[in-house]
């Protein structure tokens, strides 16, 4: 088998062998056959050429024997060709090409006209306001810059003088860049003097607000107030001649710091804060004082876009002190409360579902605090209902600004509310906003206001422990950007099951109000405002319970421009001269009339 194996190999090796000379050979042949041809082809071409030109040369030479000169045939010698042409075979390799391709020839032509119509649906937001129906504090926001105008300080002067010797002054300040910093002054004074004895009072105050950005965007407010208001219990009935002037005098001071920090900006966790810190000192002039601090820290933890966990917590602190002999008087009302809730919110749904622990002078509460809102495409209102539970801290100060004709109190208790409400609201058209709602409430220690029983210039102040509600609250919009707004609204209230007393003195059941306010143009401003209110029940010497007349009241303003920068204006309150009472036996002033100018620069 190995030996088969060696002879195969042998012969194919000769094979080789052999195909490659005999291709050598045919390559040799080849080879010399084109040369041969050549040679031939060259020899021919250049025997021709020789005879031709010995055939010219020979007839040359016989026309021209007689006068050939030795020069003559040097210089033939030198004529005579001695080129050896050959002949060229130009052998040319085939080369493949491709037939040209046809070009295509595009026709110009104007596009066809679409006839469809294409609707496009644009949803603009309504630019109205909607109110709280509780009252909120104030809190300062920062202005959102125009980054093509610079930022620019504007301040005025107003002042002006009315009936009833009634002096007026009004300055405001600010300065800063808008940016990082910024700060508005702002004082004011009036007095009036009235027809009755000792119907007069005055009113001062100034405050400082501060806004400061720091590069952590972060936001710093920070505010500081003073304001002083002075009146005389001018109510006195009968008349007591032996009352001097000091006797009936009522001055309240208050000083008070605002501090408070927020985020600008909400960071990938999606958390929001805004701690708060409220200083007030309130005193009469009577060595009556309170001391109240408030501390605040809510945030805001949000989970993607629908659902969030809001907290807070809450001190509310007070100290107060009154004369009283032989010691003087001191109560601690202390209120603390933290509010965990948990939101869930979509475009057309809201719902908050969180409980209120508070502790009230170290008596616990558990207050319910469950909302929902639900927007109904087909009729364009949103429907909103809940139950929920706040208290109302009842201080010295908070008291005062309610009455200010009211005694030293000699006990401080806070009101609690539960409230189960349903109401509507929403808008129509781009302009008309509207609001209502039903409420039914339960009010736990509710302040009362009562004449005492001596000259009934001063009221007392009884806390009913339970009353129960009906209110019906309405409101109405309608505003044209920044040239024309209205806004009206109406509070019903009932009360009823008192557990101690007849009735709930002091307490409006009835009040309707509108603003109104329209920029004619550039140079006039024309503003009103209206009220109508049910009287308030009061308690006579007798202890009978008894009613005030309703009132009506109408204020009607202008201003507008004699220069650039000076404008006058004019205010007349109560145009019906309609000499009502807030407060049983405290009568308000009748028509007066204010006019004066306001110079603005910058």
């Amino acid at each position: 088998m190995y030996s088969f194996k060696k002879i195969c190999i042998l012969l194919l090796l000769v094979l080789t062998c052999f195909g490659i000379a005999q291709a050598n050979y045919q390559k040799k042949k080849q080879s010399t056959e084109s040369k041969q041809t050549k040679k031939k082809s060259s020899k021919k071409s250049s025997t021709n050429k020789s005879n031709t030109k010995k055939k010219t040369n020979k007839k040359q030479v016989s026309t021209s024997k007689a006068t050939v000169s030795p020069v003559a045939k040097v210089e033939k010698a030198s004529l005579k060709d001695t080129s050896n042409p050959k002949e060229v075979v130009i052998t040319s390799a085939f080369k493949p090409s491709l037939k040209n391709a046809a070009k295509i020839n595009f026709t110009a032509a104007a596009a066809i006209a679409d006839t469809n119509k294409l609707s496009v649906n644009y949803k603009i937001p309504s630019q109205n306001l909607f109110f709280s129906y509780q009252p909120v504090p104030i809190k300062p926001i920062a202005l959102g810059l125009d980054s093509i105008e610079s930022f620019q300080n504007d301040h005025f002067i107003k002042l002006g003088f009315g009936n009833f010797s009634t002096p007026f002054a009004e300055v405001g300040f600010s300065f800063g860049d808008g940016k990082k910093s910024s700060i508005a002054i702002h004082a004011l004074h009036v007095s009036s003097k009235g027809d009755l004895d000792y119907q007069q009072f005055s009113k001062t105050g100034v405050d400082i607000l501060s806004i400061f950005n720091t590069p952590s965007q972060h936001e710093w407010t920070a505010k500081a107030f003073y304001n002083t208001n002075s009146q005389y219990f001018y109510g006195i009935t009968p008349p007591n001649p032996s009352l001097t002037k000091d006797d009936l005098l009522q001055r309240y001071n208050q000083v008070g710091v605002e501090l408070g920090v927020q985020n600008k900006q909400i960071g990938n966790y999606g958390f929001v804060y805004h701690p708060q810190i409220f200083f007030n000192y309130f005193a009469n002039n009577k060595d009556t004082h309170e001391l109240n601090l408030i501390a605040k820290l809510p945030f805001i933890k949000s989970f993607g876009s629908i659902y969030a966990f809001k907290m807070g917590v809450t001190a509310d602190m007070t100290s107060y002190q009154a004369p009283l002999n032989p010691s003087p008087l001191k109560i601690n009302n202390n209120l603390i409360y933290i509010d965990p809730t948990i939101q869930f919110k979509t475009p057309n749904f809201k719902l908050n579902l969180g409980i209120q622990p508070t502790w009230d002078n170290q008596q616990f509460s558990l207050l319910p605090n469950l909302t929902a809102e639900a927007r109904i495409k087909e009729t364009g209102f949103n429907v909103e209902l809940g139950w929920v539970g706040y208290f109302q801290k009842n201080t010295y100060r908070t008291l005062a600004g309610f009455n200010p004709w009211i005694l030293s109190p000699n006990i401080l208790m806070n009101t609690k509310i539960s409230e189960q409400y349903l109401g509507v609201k929403g808008s129509a058209g781009n302009h008309l906003t509207y609001q209502a709602r039903l409420s039914f409430l339960q009010l736990y220690n509710q302040a009362l206001f009562v004449n005492n029983y001596a000259d009934g210039r001063s009221f007392n102040i009884l806390f009913d422990p339970k009353i129960q509600a009906l209110r019906l609250h309405g409101e109405l919009g309608y505003s044209i950007q920044e040239k024309f707004s209205f806004i009206g609204s109406v509070n019903l209230n009932q009360y009823t099951s008192l557990s101690d007393y007849d009735k709930a003195y002091g307490l409006v059941p009835m009040e309707i109000t509108g603003t109104f306010k329209w920029k004619v143009n550039k140079d006039l401003q024309i503003k009103a405002d209206a009220f109508l209110r049910d009287g308030s029940s009061y308690q006579n010497k007798l202890s009978q319970s008894l009613k005030l007349d309703p009132a009506a009241d109408v204020n009607l303003g202008a201003e507008f421009s004699v220069m650039p920068k000076l404008n006058l204006w004019i205010q007349m309150n109560n145009l019906f001269n309609n000499k009502y009472q807030r407060w049983n036996q405290y009568e308000v002033l009748g028509f007066n009339v204010l006019g004066g100018v306001v110079y603005s620069f910058k």
